[in-house]
């Protein structure tokens, strides 16, 4: 992308797993890379189909799964009611596959390597965790949340709260704050040269963000659309 805008600063606003698809924030320009914290800050959104008759040591496809034997297949009910526990304010401990830092090593690396890094849950904040599908062993899921929630967590999450397997076979963000898919251009149409005609202004951007945060006052709710 720097190189398509002519080499000028560039950064993100929080990256993606690897497997990962969806919505990326890209800042381009001195002004626009001073509000990376802000547009970060923002809350998220993703679709995220977990399944729940095996395990992965990344807690998606970069690792094969592993079938677990013996599962009884939970109740659309008993999936709902196990989401409950996950939507507010929780503790979540992230994958060990993970960008968090270890003693000045990523998490990930050390995992490759191996080694089992010791991470401890941190409080994550989740606005809304809607059911859309479920047929045995596929659960699909909406996700509102805030920032630093891991989808891979809660896949293993929900598998233990359920005594069942437990890994996002995909995983894709639909928003970053205000800004959708909608909105996107993806990676093999953008032009070269990259100009400002096809990127949002920095003042227009700050104004999206202000108020989408003053519009989020709800309280954390869980649904279904599964009949």
């Amino acid at each position: 992308m720097r190189k398509r805008a002519g080499g000028i600063k560039t950064g993100h606003a929080g990256t993606l797993d690897p497997l990962a698809t969806g919505v990326l924030i890209l800042a381009l320009g001195r002004e626009a890379t001073r509000e990376i914290p802000r547009l970060m800050a923002t809350d998220k959104k993703y679709l995220t189909t977990i399944d729940l008759s095996a395990i992965s040591p990344s807690e998606d496809l970069e690792k094969e799964p592993q079938p677990v034997e013996g599962i009884t297949p939970p109740s659309e009910k008993l999936i709902h009611e196990s989401l409950i526990k996950f939507v507010g304010n929780i503790q979540q401990r992230p994958p060990v596959f993970s960008a968090v830092n270890v003693a000045g090593q990523r998490a990930y690396s050390l995992s490759r390597k191996g080694q089992q890094p010791d991470l401890s849950p941190r409080p994550v904040t989740v606005h809304e965790l809607k059911l859309l599908k479920y047929e045995w062993p596929w659960v699909d899921l909406f996700i509102h949340c805030a920032k630093g929630f891991y989808v891979r967590s809660l896949a293993r999450d929900l598998g233990e709260a359920l005594n069942t397997g437990g890994y996002c076979k995909s995983i894709r963000r639909t928003a970053v704050g205000p800004f959708d898919e909608s909105m996107a251009i993806a990676l093999d149409d953008v032009p070269t040269p990259l100009t400002e005609e096809h990127l949002i202004s920095v003042n227009r951007a700050l104004e999206m963000i202000s108020t989408t945060e003053s519009s989020q006052n709800n309280p954390p709710t869980i649904e279904s659309d599964v009949e």
